[in-house]
């Protein structure tokens, strides 16, 4: 790990905290409290930098139950594994998706890449920043979900970037139509 990046620190006004190597020991001491209480799930690596992400809000959680259930069945006719927050890289270069559509095959803790990855836009969120990596891994389709705003993206790749899709490509499904069914906070 060659730096820390915190977000949301209440002392920097959500600016972000760069903590170089080696981080002082009051330091990775509170990372490893933070990894014990199982407070580090969101948390990310990005080229070598460790992202420190706090948990989601309300309307964040309460969409995300929602697309859960709305995705499963469509992903199962599809012949893919709806699932939760996962593993997208490896264990140096790597982002954790608030969801995410696989191919069955696909097996293990760390996935390489995913048919659908969805972000779900938290304030304050980067979400947009992972779509290069999400196009060098080679996902599919992305699914922006902003509860704040309401709004639903859908974004397909197509020559190693991502355009709007007004229909998924993997499952029965469009932006305007989630858009909809979503019982929005």
């Amino acid at each position: 790990m060659d730096a820390v990046v915190c977000r949301g620190s209440a002392s920097l006004a959500g600016m972000p905290t760069l903590v170089l190597d080696p981080p002082p020991a009051e330091f990775q001491a509170m990372l490893e409290q933070r990894r014990a209480r199982g407070q580090d799930r969101h948390d990310e690596m990005w080229k070598g930098v460790y992202v420190m992400m706090p948990a989601p809000g309300e309307a964040h959680w309460l969409v995300d139950e929602q697309l859960a259930e709305l995705l499963r069945p469509l992903a199962r006719r599809a012949g893919l594994v709806s699932g939760g927050e996962f593993n997208l890289g490896d264990k140096d270069d790597y982002v954790v998706p608030d969801r995410g559509l696989h191919r069955p095959e696909v097996r293990g803790d760390w996935r390489s890449t995913a048919a659908l990855v969805v972000e779900i836009i938290s304030p304050g969120d980067r979400a947009l920043e992972k779509l290069p990596f999400y196009a060098a891994h080679q996902v599919d389709e992305v699914l922006i979900v902003n509860p704040l705003d309401r709004t639903v993206r859908w974004l397909g790749l197509s020559d190693g970037d991502y355009g709007p899709l007004e229909h998924s490509g993997l499952i029965e499904l469009g932006p305007a139509e989630l858009a909809q069914r979503i019982d929005w906070p």
